[in-house]
């Protein structure tokens, strides 16, 4: 089943600045070949729910190697089992209605 999950990762006990650590989870989703668009407050990912899941799992991993001592993620999904839809549709159809 495909997912489409908007994610937020947030390390704790690191200082202000969190970049290093969101540039290494940017780095494990191109790793597994996840179509993943950065935005000011999050990541949007899609695709096959095994691999998206395991994504966040590693993004964990590699934040707490970096000695992230804590993190809080936040995450929004939507499933569909109709069609695949891909981000770019999604927006492209809002984008019509304007």
């Amino acid at each position: 089943m495909k997912v489409m999950l908007d994610f937020c990762i947030e390390p704790m006990g690191v200082g202000v600045s969190t970049s290093k650590y969101i540039a290494e989870c940017q780095r494990v989703l191109r790793s597994l070949g996840l179509e993943h668009e950065l935005h000011p407050y999050g990541t949007v990912v899609h695709g096959e729910w095994n691999t998206v899941m395991d994504a966040v799992r590693q993004c964990h991993e590699r934040v707490h190697a970096l000695g992230a001592p804590r993190i809080s993620t936040s995450l929004r999904l939507g499933t569909r089992v109709d069609r695949d839809q891909t981000m770019a549709e999604k927006i492209e159809s809002v984008r019509r209605q304007l």
